[in-house]
């Protein structure tokens, strides 16, 4: 007897009086062949979630199952693409349909028809096991890609291909399982997109994702394999910190969500991507880039799937071997998207009508994250940046809460600070990084060993203006002893001299962490300099009149990146300027 359409509420059907689909499977609704995936089964009914816009369907429209669960297509052909929430290729999309996807729009994931320069590293007779790599093909002149053995699948290699260009389909190699049956390998494989691929071990979190950044590097430092949430309200940074992130951090792939933001917020971002090179290569970024656009027009449910989607890609690079950064914007519209299916099957709310599972979700996601040792005894991870945008800037609602519960970094933006220009708009007395202990070691065999004094020094001086300010802002600046109103200069010095960074000045877009050690090196040494000769009777406003501070603030574009010896003619000059008040 065929399935059949029995209700449909937006993007929910359900099917009525069978048992012929199981959990989780992707199943193909209507005369259109909607995709869709089974969320709900008991003696009466089994609900379907679609991820194409449902208008137009109708009851007794037939549904057939796909028997097996809703799976990425890995390959060669990944990087570089712009894929929909399902890996639907937007591009092809484009030529079939036009600006807008057709419903029921069937194209093929990657590319059958482009032809790769594919090197075997195996030989007949050699014994395999999940995770081996059995050939190799360049993908973009930047990423070489390494076709790897099925994670469960094991046995002996009974025939290899010459060395030449292949399709994704093409039969490369057979392999023969321990059970006597004969597997061709071709360049591709499929994996459930919301089971996470399995690694030999999970590694301890020990090295930084240099982003450039100082208020991230040194302040609220990311680790390799760690998790941040990027939480502020309309208007305060999150995508251009992401897009910040996305070219300058040293992570090999980039992986780029666009979950149910603005389609023209969205379209800039894929015109940016196209132009921007990689500065790390001169290339273009695009070629270590991979892209998922899934707008706040396109169907609610896809946003769902499209995290999903793209943290399997992540993890399919990470087991080759490559560090992988994923950039989701946001995290907020994915849970909405939860929430009005939640709302449609009838469920009970939680807090602000959010379902009861949305912190399981939310953690399911990003406990994918991980620095690992892979299969092929390679070491890869996945970071996870994710965006949340609370409404009203509220960051007690429950997305963000949540949130807070499972990343370890915590990268507040301040919509006060965005709209005084001070960007990144991350406040440094709200973020936090639970990364500090982990990373000392890379600090001092990388920078100095002194780096993370540095950094708490002007951590202080920071949370000292904040609790002098409320003085301040009662009785004014003038009651203020001469070592208090020096923390304060001290600290507008930090604020707008290291804190804030403009990304359209070539030396300020980027700095090494050997500058932001120097920079922070030099802003302490004005500090002593400084109380030295205020505990010598030296009034405040004299040492302001000698123009340091204004001297300090500027020195992010006054001393290059790689000019770095300017800075002890600077120190000499701070020392030597301070010492000629005495004698005045």
């Amino acid at each position: 007897m065929q399935n059949s359409v029995y209700s449909v509420n937006g993007p929910v059907v359900k099917i009525k009086d069978t048992k012929d689909f199981a959990m989780l499977e992707m199943v193909y609704v209507g005369d259109k062949k909607l995709i869709g995936e089974v969320i709900g089964i008991n003696d009466k009914f089994t609900t379907i979630q679609v991820y194409e816009s449902t208008t137009g369907l109708k009851p007794g429209e037939p549904i057939i199952g796909s028997g097996s669960p809703m799976s990425a297509t890995l390959g060669p052909g990944i990087l570089s693409n712009i894929f929909d929430g399902i890996e639907r290729p937007l591009r092809k999309l484009q030529e079939s349909s036009g600006a807008f996807i057709a419903e029921g729009s069937v194209v093929s994931t990657l590319d059958e028809e482009r032809q790769f320069d594919v090197t075997l590293k195996i030989n007949t007779g050699d014994i395999v096991k999940g995770g081996d790599i059995y050939a190799t093909c360049p993908e973009t002149p930047l990423i070489e890609h390494k076709c790897m053995i099925s994670p469960y699948l094991s046995g002996k290699i009974i025939w290899v291909a010459e060395n030449g260009k292949y399709t994704i389909n093409d039969k490369v190699a057979e392999l023969e399982t321990d059970d006597g049956t004969v597997i061709p390998l071709t360049l591709c494989q499929k994996w459930p997109i919301r089971q996470a691929r399995p690694v030999k071990e999970r590694l301890s979190i020990n090295k930084l994702l240099v982003t450039g950044q100082r208020v991230i590097d040194t302040i609220c430092p990311i680790a390799k394999g760690g998790t941040a949430a990027v939480p502020g309200g309309f208007g305060t940074g999150k995508t251009m910190t992401q897009h910040q992130l996305a070219k300058w951090c040293d992570a090999d792939i980039i992986v780029y969500i666009g979950c149910g933001e603005r389609g023209n917020e969205m379209t800039q971002v894929l015109e940016e991507f196209g132009e921007l090179i990689d500065p790390k290569s001169g290339k273009h970024l695009t070629d270590r880039t991979v892209l998922i656009a899934n707008t706040s027009n396109m169907p609610v449910a896809a946003r769902e799937a499209s995290i999903y989607t793209g943290i399997t890609l992540a993890e399919y690079y990470r087991d080759m071997g490559y560090h992988i950064a994923i950039m989701a914007d946001s995290t907020s519209r994915w849970a909405e998207a939860l929430r009005e299916i939640s709302g449609r099957l009838e469920e009970m709310p939680a807090e602000e009508g959010f379902p009861a599972y949305l912190p399981s979700r939310l953690s399911e996601f990003y406990e994918r994250a991980g620095y690992m040792k892979t299969l092929n005894d390679n070491e890869g991870s996945v970071t996870i940046i994710g965006a949340v945008s609370p409404q009203g800037s509220d960051f007690s609602e429950p997305v963000t809460q949540n949130t807070k519960r499972f990343v370890r970094c915590f990268l507040a933006l301040d919509k006060s600070l965005a709209y005084s220009r001070h960007y990144p708009a991350i406040n440094w007395i709200t973020s936090y990084s639970e990364y500090i202990d982990d990373l000392k070691d890379f600090y001092a065999e990388n920078v100095g060993i002194e780096f993370l004094e540095y950094r708490q020094k002007i951590n202080n001086i920071l949370v000292e203006e904040n609790n002098l300010m409320e003085i301040v802002k009662l009785i004014g600046s003038d009651v203020l002893p001469d070592d208090q109103k020096l923390t304060i200069e001290i600290a507008r010095v930090i604020r707008l001299g290291f804190l804030q960074q403009n990304a359209y000045h070539k030396d300020d877009t980027y700095v090494p962490l050997e500058k932001q050690f120097k920079m922070m090196e030099t802003i302490l040494l004005l500090q002593k300099e400084a109380k030295n000769a205020i505990s010598k009777n030296i009034a405040i406003s004299t040492i302001a009149e000698t123009g340091l501070f204004e001297k300090v603030i500027k020195i992010k574009y006054n001393i290059s990146n790689d000019n770095l010896s300017a800075f002890d003619e600077l120190n000499s000059e701070i020392k030597n300027t301070i010492f000629s008040l005495y004698r005045a």
